[in-house]
C-alpha cells in the first residue's frame, strides 16, 4: 500500500514523534543528547521552523513545531538523516536508527487550546513515564524545553515561547509569568487527561470535529497545494544555486571547470559541505549538480572531511 502524503502548508502546526528502530535507544550518552539539540538548531536555521516544545526520551522524541514554509518533509529528512549519520559515526555503528516513518499530527491552529494541549502533553511526558519522582519538579528532567520555559539562561534562540504563554492566557515573559506557568503545569500534572490529550496518542490530527473539513477546504483552493510545494522547492534550489555560483566565482571557475574537474576535487567537496550545512538539498541533488558521482561516494567524502574538522 502506498504511503499517504504528508499534509503541508505555510504556518502548519505539528506534533512530531519518532522512535528508535525496534524501540532501541537513540541516545547512548550525554554527547548524543547534546548533538541532537545541536542538529535541531541547525535544521531550524535551514527551514525556519519554530519549535514550541520538545522532549527527548531514551528511545524517542517529541517536538511541537510550526513550519512558516511548507517544508516539514524535507526538513525531517535532513534532520533524522543527519543525526543518524552523526550517531553512527560517533559509536562506530551503521544502518537505521529510527523506526519507520515519523509520526506528524497536525494541530488545529484555530484555537489556542490545541497548541496548549500538545505542548503540555510533551512537557508532562517525563512525569507520566515515571522518569522523575512525584515530588520532583518538572524541571528536574533536563532534556525537555520545560526547563527553558522556566529559566532564561537555558533558552535556545530557536525555541519560541510566546505562543504557549499566550495559549495559557499569560502575558509577557516575566518572572511572575514563569511562576504562574509552573503552577499551571503542576496542576495539569495531577489532572486527568482531556480529549485533546487523548487525540495526541492516536490519529493524524489534534483539533475540533470540523478540523478535517477545514483542512480539506483550505488545501482544495485552486492550485494551492501545488503552488506551495513548488514555491518551497524553488526557494531551496535558488539558495543552493546561489551558493554554488558564489563559490565558483571566488575560485574563478565556470560550469566547464565544474564538469571537467575530478569528482573528489577539494573545491567540489567544500561546496558540497556548504550545501549540506546551509540548505536542505538532498545528497543526490548535490552529487548530480556538482558532478560528484554517486551519493555514497559523496557521503564518504563528506564524512572524511567532517572527521578532520
Amino acid at each position: 500500500m502506498a504511503r499517504s502524503l504528508r499534509i503541508e502548508y505555510e504556518g502548519a502546526l505539528y506534533h512530531v514523534l519518532s522512535r528508535g528502530d525496534r524501540r532501541e535507544a537513540i541516545f547512548l550518552d550525554e554527547a548524543d543528547w547534546r548533538e541532537f539539540l545541536h542538529t535541531l538548531a541547525q535544521v531550524c536555521g535551514k527551514t525556519g521552523w519554530q519549535v514550541q516544545a520538545y522532549c527527548l526520551m531514551s528511545n524517542h522524541f517529541h517536538l511541537v513545531l510550526e513550519t512558516p514554509q511548507a517544508n516539514l518533509t524535507v526538513g525531517m529528512q535532513w534532520f533524522l538523516g543527519t543525526y543518524t549519520q552523526r550517531f553512527n559515526r560517533r559509536h562506530g555503528l551503521s544502518g537505521h536508527l529510527f523506526q519507520g516513518r515519523y509520526k506528524a499530527q497536525l494541530i488545529d491552529e484555530r484555537s489556542r487550546s490545541y497548541l496548549r494541549a500538545a505542548c503540555d502533553y510533551v512537557h508532562l511526558n517525563p512525569a507520566r513515564a515515571g522518569l522523575i519522582a512525584p515530588k520532583e519538579k518538572l524541571e528536574a528532567y533536563r532534556w525537555s524545553s520545560y526547563v527553558a520555559y522556566r529559566h532564561l539562561k537555558e533558552r535556545p534562540p530557536w525555541l519560541r515561547i510566546d505562543r504557549l504563554f499566550g495559549a495559557h492566557g499569560l502575558g509577557k515573559d516575566t518572572a511572575a509569568t514563569r511562576r504562574e506557568f509552573e503552577r499551571r503545569m503542576a496542576a495539569a500534572r495531577v489532572r486527568p487527561a482531556g480529549e485533546a490529550e487523548g487525540q495526541l496518542r492516536r490519529g493524524w490530527k489534534v483539533g475540533a470535529e470540523d478540523f478535517a473539513d477545514w483542512l480539506a477546504e483550505k488545501l482544495s483552493r485552486p492550485g494551492r497545494r501545488g503552488e506551495l510545494a513548488r514555491e518551497r522547492a524553488e526557494t531551496d534550489e535558488a539558495l543552493a544555486q546561489r551558493l554554488i555560483a558564489e563559490s565558483l566565482a571566488v575560485a574563478r571557475w565556470g560550469e566547464v571547470d565544474l564538469a571537467s574537474a575530478p569528482k573528489g576535487h577539494p573545491l567540489k567537496v567544500e561546496i558540497a559541505r556548504q550545501l549540506r550545512s546551509q540548505t536542505p538539498m538532498s545528497r543526490r541533488w548535490i552529487a548530480e549538480r556538482l558532478r560528484m558521482g554517486s551519493t555514497s561516494y559523496l557521503s564518504n567524502l563528506l564524512s572524511s572531511v567532517d572527521s578532520k574538522l
